[in-house]
């Protein structure tokens, strides 16, 4: 069984006009893994509606607490890119279970969102990994601790 936590971010976002007013909205992962017919057992458990940029080390020291709750060994965690590796960051070393943390650059809402790639890469990475920490964003599997996201490419990368 997957646990999977949302936290909010650009991949629940809704946008409401061409100001981009916002909210975070419902968490999407589970339409985008039934769509998907994705058959892997998991269960989904919102843990917060946040823009990533709003989340605290408060905020995530409960998202520590919620992994280390879990009875499930692999959780994926969809989280807003702006502090992605931060969190990632934070977990690093104080759970000894498998953990992958995801997003996207566009809310899944969109026509052409990297959302729905993103989500299933990293149910695969998931599955796959040893026990650990990463990040799964735009095809690849990063450390936390060596990742920046690139702004002018729209895109993650090795730092």
């Amino acid at each position: 069984m997957i646990r999977i936590l949302t936290t909010g971010g650009t991949i629940d976002k809704i946008y409401f006009d061409s100001l981009s007013e916002y909210e975070v909205g419902n968490p999407v992962v589970e339409g985008i893994l039934r769509e998907g017919g994705v058959t892997v057992p998991y269960i989904v458990e919102s843990i917060l509606r946040k823009d990533s940029l709003e989340i605290t080390d408060e905020d995530r020291a409960m998202i520590l607490d919620k992994v280390r709750g879990c009875i499930e060994e692999r959780i994926l965690i969809t989280h807003g890119t702006d502090t992605l590796a931060l969190t990632g960051q934070f977990l690093q070393g104080k759970t000894s279970k498998t953990v992958v943390l995801t997003g996207s650059l566009q809310p899944a809402n969109f026509r052409f969102t990297d959302a729905v790639f993103n989500v299933a890469f990293a149910m695969g990475v998931l599955q796959t990994a040893s026990k650990g920490v990463y990040l799964a964003m735009n095809g690849q599997v990063f450390d936390p601790s060596h990742v920046k996201k690139n702004r002018d490419q729209n895109r993650f990368e090795s730092a």
